[in-house]
């Protein structure tokens, strides 16, 4: 069925846009920043998308709709939305039912994670393996930018509780969609080496958009706090 990719957008957002207005999460009073917040992290992986599709990886008919726009079919489009969205509630839902307290991540630990990834993308983009070159480069970006907007989502100890969840969420969902497959890969261009059904990489460009959607939310969730006090 061709609508597969479509269906599987609709049932991630489902329960996290029904449970938006719940009273005590109260999601949908920061839409402004959740607009923001995953706005601005899908051009860029909507334009890295475009660029890669056709070679890094390929979309099957069986499940995807036949239009095309940038080479990306509607379901790869709404999934920029739809899951950056249930990831954010999650991450709501968590900062409104459990306190964040902070862990000792020390400043050396966050640079030499950012080196590592940098020169992990240069080594692999040598050896050819452009999706691990390129995954690994975009990982090292939320790093820089928590820094930078003084975000600090890295340093709290929910950000490790988000993370398992995430994790468990790309393997049923990312599971599914190379399983089935409705993602099929080059695989000279990764390393090749799958979690089940799901390249090592994919979970690192999931981890690098959501990363990317969260610190934009906080960053303008702190705005609209400054703007107001």
């Amino acid at each position: 069925m061709n609508s597969e990719y479509l269906i599987l957008n609709v049932i991630i957002i489902s329960g996290p846009l029904a449970l938006s207005f719940d009273k005590r999460v109260f999601f949908i009073q920061y839409w402004r920043e959740v607009l923001i917040g995953i706005t601005i992290p899908a051009v860029v992986f909507i334009v890295w998308d475009a660029l890669v599709t056709g070679r890094h990886w390929y979309f099957n008919d069986l499940y995807t709709l036949e239009s095309r726009f940038l080479n990306i079919p509607p379901g790869e489009w709404l999934f920029f939305i739809t899951v950056p969205y249930a990831c954010l509630f999650v991450w709501q839902v968590l900062h409104v039912y459990f306190k964040n307290n902070k862990f000792a991540l020390k400043i050396a630990v966050t640079q030499v994670l950012i080196l590592f990834f940098v020169v992990s993308s240069i080594i692999n983009l040598l050896q050819g393996k452009e999706y691990t070159a390129i995954v690994s480069l975009a990982f090292a970006l939320p790093l820089v930018l928590d820094r930078w907007l003084g975000t600090h989502i890295f340093y709290g100890r929910l950000t490790i509780y988000f993370t398992a969840i995430l994790i468990v969420l790309m393997l049923v969902f990312n599971g599914y969609l190379t399983a089935r497959p409705i993602v099929l890969y080059g695989i000279q261009y990764q390393l090749d080496f799958r979690i089940i059904t799901i390249p090592v990489e994919d979970f690192f460009y999931g981890l690098s958009l959501v990363y990317l959607n969260v610190i934009l939310f906080e960053y303008t969730k702190r705005k609209r706090v400054w703007a107001n006090a």
